[in-house]
């Protein structure tokens, strides 16, 4: 599909009204009931607005888009130059009608679609994305999330302050970019994809306000700025290069917690929520269960479907004692992950035995050596570690974001870990305060979820494990996991790249810097006004495609 042009699914719903005709015995014989079967007109439908359940995002500028909830609000703001289909993960044109690289995959050509416009009326054009990725590589900028231009000739530069711009970003012209690396990237097609790399307009930027009032080249506008802690409203761009969304807006309700949504959900003012831990089998028996997993409809409203993402504990491999890897591999094998996931998910959860999920190519089974349980090994890793049925081991801190369920899984964590003699605590913050304390190194043991930005096995190895990465929230640090990585990026062949890449997931899993826990499954639920809703694995909402029953 070009430019965003996505066909939608045409469905013919037929109704039904069945009427009954009473008729009094001994009278006249029953009379035959009248037909009154009535097709309504072929979908879908334009207008409405989708009520969607959000937390309150850290940021919705492609400046910091690095969680799920702001980029679920960025990716309906932002086009980037490709994007993927939301059901086979395939990659497809979005800013950039075609693209291409030369054999080493160190130069990258992308030819945008000429005539798209920003929500202020300019065309974008290929300046708009060298400045916004000069904006996230600069470092006096704080973004994040950097990492994705890693790649990228001049980042090194950038980031160390011995150059302003990417000197490997260049426009050729209005709709040319040209993109050099620093070395061959394979998978640099995948990378752009992200609702980050999108363009930005340099003017809005310096005009002010932009973090609260994002100006985008996507299928949606602001209506308003962000009413933080209430919702994030947007409505359909007129103007849109590409194919025009089906309604005509959105409303982001930022609600407190998924119970809270979960009951305006029950009340018909949220479409699209979260099912809390212990309910998916209620759910399912009164909304029905889609048959993909992906696509929400009348009657199968329950959406399953496995996810690009897999859930972890954090341990600070910075903290005196979790710098030691014994006491990682001890804390790893104490946790009955399926109990979690039956308990807290029935069964729609499979417990993570690495770090990158089924669905992603080259995924491995078994690929991190200490993700199992096994307590009697955890007995003797800890004993081995000098912490004998864990004496002599300070009060481990359980820290979590409050609001999403987490403190149930937590609380699971708390009991494994108790019966190797381990004591800890539980403290909770809200989402925001809780990225800062990731951000500043100050936690001790927590937990976070990684979805897929592009679906890659570099997506899950080099910003999580790469030594000074930003998303490498553990503080691990291995000089030759780090030139495995950069080795496997620079390999042009695919096959013998996803094997280099398994190889040093494998050696990665032997520190168990983290405690996989859990690949994630949806575990949502939409209303029944929603038609052909899509809900991709990489956990993103298809807003141009889904129509409202009206």
């Amino acid at each position: 599909m070009s430019g965003r042009m996505r066909t939608s699914i045409a469905l013919l719903l037929v109704l039904g009204l069945a009427f009954s005709v009473l008729g009094l015995a001994g009278c006249a014989p029953e009379e035959e009931p009248p037909d009154t079967e009535e097709p309504v007109a072929e979908g879908p439908f334009e207008g409405g607005t989708f009520n969607y359940y959000i937390s309150e995002p850290a940021y919705i500028d492609p400046l910091n888009l690095q969680e799920s909830e702001g980029t679920q609000v960025g990716q309906a703001l932002f086009d980037s130059l490709v994007t993927f289909d939301p059901i086979t993960g395939e990659i497809t044109p979005a800013a950039a009608e075609t693209w291409e690289s030369n054999e080493d995959a160190t130069v990258w050509t992308f030819n945008l679609v000429e005539g798209a416009l920003f929500h202020n009326g300019r065309e974008v054009v290929a300046e708009d994305f060298k400045y916004a990725w000069e904006r996230i590589a600069n470092p006096e900028n704080e973004s994040a999330i950097p990492y994705h231009l890693s790649a990228v000739l001049g980042y090194d530069e950038m980031q160390d302050g011995t150059a302003t711009e990417l000197e490997g970003v260049v426009a050729l012209d209005d709709y040319t970019l040209e993109v050099t690396l620093s070395y061959g990237f394979g998978d640099f097609q995948y990378v752009v994809g992200h609702p980050a790399l999108a363009p930005v307009p340099a003017e809005e930027v310096e005009a002010g306000d932009f973090g609260e009032m994002p100006i985008g080249n996507g299928p949606f506008k602001m209506s308003e700025p962000w009413a933080h802690d209430q919702y994030i409203r947007v409505e359909k761009f007129d103007d849109y290069y590409g194919s025009a969304p089906w309604i005509d807006g959105i409303e982001y309700r930022i609600l407190a917690d998924q119970d809270t949504a979960f009951l305006e959900f029950q009340a018909g003012t949220v479409d699209f929520t979260q099912i809390p831990a212990g309910q998916i089998e209620l759910t399912i028996d009164e909304y029905g269960e889609s048959p993909d997993g992906y696509t929400a409809n009348p009657g199968e409203q329950v959406l399953l479907g496995g996810e690009l993402a897999t859930y972890y504990i954090l341990m600070n491999n910075n903290d005196e004692v979790l710098s030691d890897p014994m006491v990682r591999r001890a804390l790893s094998l104490a946790i009955d992950r399926q109990a979690i996931c039956d308990v807290l998910f029935e069964g729609t959860r499979s417990p993570a035995t690495g770090i990158v999920p089924d669905g992603v190519f080259g995924f491995q089974d078994n690929a991190w050596a200490y993700s199992r349980y096994d307590v009697d090994e955890a007995r003797d890793l800890l004993a081995e570690a000098g912490y004998p049925d864990g004496e002599g081991l300070p009060t481990i801190l359980l820290e979590f974001n409050t609001g999403a369920g987490h403190e149930d899984i937590m609380q699971l964590i708390q009991g494994d870990l108790a019966a190797i003699g381990i004591e800890s605590e539980l403290s909770g913050m809200e989402w925001a305060q809780y990225l800062d304390m990731l951000l500043e190194g100050t936690y001790q043991m927590g937990r976070l979820g990684w979805i897929a930005d592009y679906p890659i096995m570099d997506n899950f190895l080099y910003p999580l494990w790469k030594t000074g990465s930003s998303d490498n929230f553990a503080f691990y640090s291995n000089t030759e996991v780090d030139e495995m990585l950069e080795d496997a990026r620079v390999t042009v062949d695919d096959d013998e790249r996803v094997e280099k890449y398994r190889e040093v997931e494998q050696m990665i899993g032997e520190d168990a810097p983290v405690i996989p826990l859990m690949f994630y499954n949806h575990n949502h639920v939409a209303s029944d006004r929603v038609m052909d809703g899509v809900y991709s694995a990489n956990g993103l909402f298809d807003f141009v495609n889904v129509w409202l029953d009206q």
